[in-house]
């Protein structure tokens, strides 16, 4: 029972070695902040490393990390959210303060990625961002094929409009 346990938490440390810098990188386009990106991404192989004797394919480690810092990333969005919506229950908001997540906007590409709707979104940034295939983004976002390459059509082009750049044909 210990060998197995060693070889499970090797095969979470391999994964963590491989991926680790990817999927920080994955939730900082997803969140926009360094340290959330961090602590999603450090969550997410805790969880994995919880989970790693429930997956059906060892080889599925990887798009299961995937999804769950997919996953965190929501669960910032909706705390965020949250917390927007009672702020001014709980204080008022000083007059020099800064809103950080705009300041941390980095370019009109930045901007015009995080006005699109959360799916369009996600699968631009695995598809060009981490530059996984369509069967890829379907696995980790547990999507069909089809819905992936829909989905991207309609972010591109949303993401064109967004931009004020001509559509191609």
């Amino acid at each position: 029972m210990a060998g197995v346990m060693a070889d499970d938490a090797a095969a979470v440390t391999d994964l963590f070695r491989e991926h680790h810098l990817e999927l920080v990188r994955l939730a900082l386009v997803m969140v926009g902040d360094l340290a959330t990106a961090e602590d999603v991404v450090q969550d997410a192989f805790e969880r994995l490393h919880r989970g790693w004797h429930g997956l059906r394919q060892p080889s599925s480690g990887l798009a299961y990390v995937r999804s769950s810092v997919l996953n965190g990333c929501r669960s910032v969005h909706r705390r965020a959210a949250v917390a927007r919506k009672h702020v001014p229950q709980l204080a008022e908001p000083d007059a020099g303060s800064v809103d950080t997540a705009a300041a941390d906007d980095r370019g009109e590409m930045t901007a015009a990625l995080r006005s699109l709707p959360r799916r369009q979104r996600e699968v631009l940034v695995l598809r060009y961002y981490l530059d996984l295939d369509v069967a890829e983004i379907a696995g980790t976002l547990r999507i069909s094929p089809s819905a992936v390459r829909s989905t991207n059509a309609r972010g591109l082009a949303a993401l064109a409009r967004a931009l004020g750049e001509d559509e191609a044909p």
